[in-house]
């Protein structure tokens, strides 16, 4: 029997879309207001879901404080009240879109988990606009 457990985290950042080989006017052109040089924030909200068996000794997935800490540890710490573009070496090449921060965190946490969990990263970058990942 398989089951999902997920825990929710927040995070602020600001980020700017926008490709460095491109003129401003085909960044514009492409991300819109997102391309502003000056940069934009986001309230991230993010659910990691975790999938797998439950331990019989324990009734658990995974242990919530365990999984609490390490979002803490690996995505939080990281990524809150930064500047994406600037202060977080993974988007110093790779646009810090929201399909690329959800991968990012995933693969941040992935290494973490039991090899027999699988990892699904659910970010809102709005409350209607959100990605998903599962690897």
């Amino acid at each position: 029997m398989q089951v999902t457990v997920s825990r929710k985290a927040h995070f602020n950042a600001a980020h700017r879309l926008y490709r460095k080989d491109w003129t401003d006017q085909q960044n514009e052109a492409i991300y819109g207001k997102c391309a502003n040089p000056h940069y934009h924030g986001h309230n991230y909200e993010l659910i990691v879901h975790v999938t797998g068996a439950i331990d019989p000794n324990t009734g658990y997935v995974m242990d919530m404080k365990v999984l609490k800490d390490l979002i803490k540890a690996e995505v939080e710490d990281l990524l809150d009240h930064k500047n994406l573009n600037e202060q977080v070496a993974d988007f110093f090449d790779l646009i810090p879109s929201a399909e690329n921060i959800a991968v990012v965190i995933y693969n941040k946490l992935k290494p973490h988990l039991d090899k027999s969990h699988t990892l699904s990263v659910t970010l809102y970058e709005t409350p209607r606009n959100f990605v998903n990942f599962s690897g």
